[in-house]
């Protein structure tokens, strides 16, 4: 059995309550964080903003901003998770300010949950790597409207992901409302359907996702990390101060 199939059989045992409740962390650890005198903005090349700048890491991870950014804040988040939600709706304003100087790169790595969860993250994978931070945003954004549709059509939900051939995430795209979400921002039904339709794709991002928490000992998410060290908090509020004792300004 692969790690797809046991994914999607979880996930049509309890199809949304996993998508509330595998979120949130255990005890981290933020010793070993980076801490340092203010640094020095870096200027965009001439014409471009670091904002906009974007990359798909070694990781699979999508970063943006400077790539040499002395300070590089990587986030392990689901996105069906309700305090990722949190965190980028209180901090995505700030935060951008900190990659615009240059200062800060900010990489969303996957931690998938559950097959919504995993059909969201191939999704978000359809544009250039720069349309999957405002994209993961816009979810997050609206969260609840995502889940109570998904919600609305429980019933088609879990017939779609019990779907054995390459159409199952397409299938649970339509049956949650995701093609229609997605086509109102700036992701065709064409582009979409054929974006789900490799299911070797979703288990490669399932793989790395497992490998990766297993390593790191990822346990929920949001999970924190500045320059490879764990970091203590899941807010904006406990985030932020970190990076100024590292130097962010």
């Amino acid at each position: 059995m692969t790690a797809l199939r046991r994914i999607a059989l979880t996930a049509v045992a309890a199809p949304l309550a996993l998508a509330l409740a595998a979120c949130g962390s255990d005890e981290q650890a933020t010793e070993g964080a980076p801490k340092g005198e203010p640094i020095a903005a870096v200027p965009a090349p001439a014409g471009t903003s670091w904002v906009e700048t974007a990359a798909v890491t070694p990781e699979d991870g999508y970063r943006i901003g400077n790539p040499d950014a002395p300070l590089k804040l990587v986030e392990y988040a689901s996105h069906t998770c309700p305090a990722c939600a949190a965190f980028s709706t209180s901090a995505v304003a700030e935060l951008d300010e900190y990659v615009a100087k240059g200062v800060v790169s900010y990489e969303i790595r996957n931690q998938v949950h559950n097959a919504l969860d995993l059909t969201l993250a191939m999704l978000m994978r359809c544009g250039a790597p720069e349309t999957f931070h405002p994209l993961a945003n816009q979810v997050w954004a609206n969260l609840d409207q995502v889940m109570n549709t998904a919600q609305q059509n429980e019933a088609a939900l879990n017939q779609a992901m019990q779907a054995q051939d390459a159409t199952r995430f397409q299938k649970i795209a339509d049956a949650a409302g995701l093609l229609d979400f997605f086509a109102a921002r700036g992701i065709s039904r064409d582009q979409a359907m054929q974006c789900l339709a490799d299911p070797a794709k979703g288990e490669a991002i399932l793989q790395r996702s497992q490998a990766q928490s297993e390593e790191l000992e990822v346990t929920g998410t949001p999970t924190f990390f500045l320059n490879g060290s764990k970091l203590e908090g899941s807010n904006w509020a406990e985030i932020e101060p970190i990076l100024q004792n590292a130097g962010a300004r």
